[in-house]
């Protein structure tokens, strides 16, 4: 946990945002894999450890804005529970790190909501991502389950997503801990990646990786031979001569704090000629869009810039032609980058998408699009000082996609689809690195890692 002063401060910022009414901050329970008592490693709610910090199940905790009151609602462990998980804390000693002075039983919480409905005073809440938090809302709420999820609170999740937007310097060194940790993983990746081996063997090496730096995993490694599956997982595939590897993974840190990294690398100790100028086009994208970070610009704008620079970068190999503006308009370069140039990162990976990307990502004065590709861009509005954010643009050749839109004739005078048949086979290539705004432009968070091609290819030699 942070000093408890951070998380007073945090609360207290809270209260001034919202105003009025009682704020209830739902901690995640437990979950059984195929039995009760064998259960999946327990992960805290983001907003939760932001907030209150303790990574414990089964505790609520209430925010009475009215009557200046904060509450703890959880039940510590029996003897007999200890048993089998160990010593815990008590629930009064983990209230002192946070800052709040009231502990109850979980039960009391019932009695306190209906007080509040009773009172006809406003109950604020999150949008629900979890079956038993419905239950416990819907319990608390005396509604059916089904209403739960239109009944959250707009006002918190904006402030919310104010709060949370903004790394303090805390934030900012624990998460290049897991950007460290990460770097980690793909050197790793990276030596290991050699003909015979399967991807599972490469993925269960870095992911022993995290575990052992005191953390796990930020999310679900993409490590595949078949990059231009946004998110495939790895498999048994064996890798073999003439392969290209993309790996996408990330650690968090104990503190739930996330690194994000993707480098894509041939299985042969050098990339073919064919590999080498798709993987440049890419780097030379993301160098170009890294370099247009800075405060009060539209991430939404270097989303397009970037669009344009792969467009270009197509169109000199002649798989694409006409103009580079135009093509992006229609969308056309999105049968070769159908995702987004990146996202925003913190205690979540995809920083708090469970609030819903119309708060986090965007705002009442930009909307997310509904064209193919540009739908998928999960960060379009104006940067602040203090996000951090990955950039990771793409090309990605999809054998299934791409033989749709030529049987369409799709976008015929932006692509041609004769000259991309020697590509299709090619897979994805992804280069991906996270940021920090700062006042002037922009910080890489993290130690080296070998990005051009041939710096990839030196460290693998």
């Amino acid at each position: 946990m942070f000093d408890k002063d951070i998380y007073k401060e945090r609360r207290q910022k809270l209260k001034n945002a919202i105003g009025s009414g009682l704020v209830i901050l739902l901690g995640n329970e437990d979950s059984s894999m195929n039995y009760k008592d064998n259960l999946y490693p327990f992960r805290q709610d983001s907003t939760f450890l932001y907030f209150i910090g303790i990574d414990r199940p089964a505790i609520i905790a209430v925010i009475d804005i009215d009557n200046d009151r904060e509450i703890l609602y959880g039940d510590d462990l029996t003897i007999e529970q200890m048993f089998w998980t160990g010593f815990r804390e008590q629930l009064e000693v983990l209230s002192g790190k946070t800052g709040i002075s009231e502990v109850k039983r979980k039960g009391d919480i019932e009695h306190t909501a209906k007080k509040a409905l009773a009172e006809n005073r406003k109950i604020h809440f999150l949008p629900a991502y979890r079956t038993e938090h419905i239950e416990i809302l819907s319990s608390l709420l005396e509604v059916l389950p089904g209403l739960v999820q239109n009944m959250f609170s707009t006002a918190l999740i904006k402030a919310v997503v104010g709060l949370r937007s903004i790394k303090s310097r805390e934030e900012i060194e624990e998460i290049t801990k897991a950007v460290n940790v990460t770097v980690d993983m793909q050197l790793a990746a990276m030596k290991m990646a050699q003909e015979g081996i399967t991807e599972a063997q490469i993925a269960g090496k870095i992911h022993g990786l995290a575990i052992s730096a005191g953390g796990n995993l930020s999310f679900p490694t993409i490590l595949t031979t078949r990059g231009q599956v946004l998110h495939n997982s790895y498999s048994q595939a064996i890798l073999e001569p003439g392969d290209l590897v993309l790996c996408d993974c990330g650690a968090e840190t104990a503190m739930h704090y996330a690194g994000d990294l993707t480098r894509t690398f041939p299985v042969n100790k050098s990339l073919s000629s064919i590999q080498k100028e798709i993987y440049d086009i890419v780097l030379e994208t993301h160098q170009v869009a890294a370099a247009l970070l800075r405060p009060g610009i539209l991430y939404r704008d270097i989303h397009l810039v970037a669009c344009e620079k792969l467009t270009e970068g197509l169109q000199q190999l002649g798989i694409m032609k006409g103009d580079a503006r135009e093509a992006v308009a229609v969308g056309a370069h999105a049968l070769f980058f159908p995702c987004g140039l990146g996202h925003m990162m913190g205690l979540d990976t995809h920083d708090m998408e469970n609030l819903g990307e119309a708060y986090v990502g965007y705002d009442d004065e930009i909307k997310q699009s509904t064209q193919f590709g540009l739908k998928s861009l999960r960060l379009g509005r104006a940067l602040e000082q203090g996000f951090v954010l990955t950039v990771e643009p793409g090309l990605y050749f999809i054998p299934e996609l791409i033989d749709q839109w030529a049987a369409e004739k799709k976008h015929n005078s932006f692509i041609n689809y004769e000259k991309l048949t020697g590509y299709k086979s090619l897979g994805g290539v992804r280069v991906e690195e996270d940021f920090m705004v700062t006042s002037q432009g922009s910080l890489l968070l993290g130690n080296p890692l070998p990005k051009t091609a041939q710096a990839i290819e030196a460290y693998r030699v």
